[in-house]
Parts: C-alpha cells; sequence; structure tokens
C-alpha cells in the first residue's frame, strides 16, 4: 500500500528501525517500527473526513455536519431536490431554516403538497449571496437547526472566512448546511470547504404525469464523487 509524506522534512523514516534498511522500504518492516502510526503520514486514498456507514442517500442524516452545494439548471430539480431534502429533515423533527438570496422563492402550496411543514419552517429573504451566509452564521450559531438551506441562485459567492464559519458551525452542531446555485456542472463549486456537490436534473415520464429527479455526486470527501440519487415526483394536478 501507498503512503505519502504530508512533512518529508520533519520526517526521518528510519529513526523507528533498529537496523538499517536499504532500498524501498517494506511495509511489514515499516508496521513492525510503528511508523505507519507517525503523525505526518497517511495512505493515498484515504478522505479526510469519516465514511458514514450504509447506502448513500440524499438525507440530512448524510449531509449533517458537512458544507454542501446543490446546482441545477433550469428545469427545476433544484427546489424539487431541495423541498425533498427539507421533508427528510422536518420527518425527523430538526428544525429547517430556508435563506433566500433570489427575488423568486418556492411556491407555498406546493410545498405543503410535497409534505413541508410550513407552520415550522422559518423563511430569511436576504438582499445577496453575503448577507445569506451571514444569515445562516446567526441561525447556525443559535443551535437550534437541523439544516439550513440557501438558495444563492445564479453567480453566487461566498468569501471563504465565512464559508469557514458555517463549517465549524455545521460540525459543532451537527447541522446541515446546503447551498442552492444555478450552475452547470461544469462550472466552479462555492469553494474547496465544500464537503459535497450535487448535480439535480429532472426528466418527465412519458406520461407527462411523472418526473425522475436525479442527483450525480461531483464531489464527497467522505464517500467519493460518483454515486447518485433518484426520486419518481407527480406533477401537479391539472398537468398534462
Amino acid at each position: 500500500m501507498a503512503i505519502a509524506a504530508h512533512d518529508p522534512a520533519s520526517l526521518s523514516l528510519s529513526s523507528g528501525l533498529d537496523h538499517p534498511v536499504d532500498g524501498n522500504l517494506a511495509l511489514d518492516v515499516l508496521a513492525q517500527a510503528n511508523v505507519l502510526a507517525h503523525p505526518a503520514l497517511r495512505r493515498l486514498g484515504e478522505t479526510l473526513e469519516p465514511v458514514p456507514a450504509g447506502r448513500p442517500a440524499w438525507s440530512r442524516a448524510e449531509l449533517a455536519g458537512r458544507l454542501c452545494e446543490l446546482s441545477a439548471g433550469q428545469d427545476g430539480a433544484l427546489l424539487s431536490t431541495a423541498v425533498s431534502l427539507v421533508v427528510d429533515a422536518q420527518r425527523d423533527g430538526e428544525p429547517v431554516a430556508w435563506i433566500s438570496a433570489t427575488r423568486a422563492i418556492f411556491f407555498p402550496p406546493d410545498a405543503a403538497t410535497c409534505g413541508v411543514d410550513l407552520a415550522t419552517l422559518v423563511v430569511v429573504q436576504a438582499k445577496d449571496a453575503l448577507l445569506a451566509g451571514r444569515a445562516a452564521d446567526v441561525l447556525l450559531r443559535s443551535g437550534a437547526f437541523g439544516l439550513v438551506v440557501l438558495d444563492l441562485g445564479t453567480s453566487a459567492a461566498m468569501p471563504t472566512p465565512l464559508q469557514g464559519r458555517l463549517v465549524q458551525l455545521a460540525l459543532k452542531h451537527d447541522a446541515a448546511v446546503v447551498c442552492l446555485t444555478d450552475k452547470q456542472p461544469g462550472e466552479s463549486s462555492l469553494g474547496s470547504l465544500v464537503s459535497l456537490r450535487g448535480q439535480a436534473a429532472r426528466r418527465r415520464s412519458r406520461d407527462g404525469r411523472r418526473f425522475t429527479c436525479e442527483i450525480t455526486t461531483l464531489k464527497d470527501k467522505r464517500r467519493g464523487p460518483g454515486w447518485t440519487w433518484r426520486e419518481v415526483r407527480h406533477g401537479p394536478e391539472g398537468l398534462s
């Protein structure tokens, strides 16, 4: 198994051995000398975040303690998948806040039809993405919210220090922070502190009354990218 040194200058591999070793160091020899326990070493391929048990799912539990970004185009998949996440959190008894930095917001009757408890959903309207992030900072510091959704729209940007605070607060309070952005898969994410990035898309069924919403993970610091999640939803009444 390959290993990588984070700080080669400060590490002496031979310091833990009781005899000189020529050529490549065998892994069993390294293990005998307890060199692999050195904090400057990690195995290649190891993720920096713990891998959760079970199969991946688009759920609050999967996203808890993380700063996430969910992107989509104009096909409506973004709101559908975000509302599904709100329903999942509320079903587990977690308070949810929805912060919008866009002029438009979800249609409340449709959200209620999908199962959202509007009476307990906190909705905040922010002027732009920066103020939306600051509002999320305030709400997360209360420790009362299990899920905070930030609808940032197009051309969204948030300073890295502010993203860092959201990450720390998400970890501290086991909350999921999900940023919704209007982006294509080839566009850059909000930043390197995003733990999971998903791309949502929606397809209509042949009968025209159902839709398949699919999320493809472009980045996942815990499980690795590439896993997908699908959900079939029914269209509103009167849709032909």
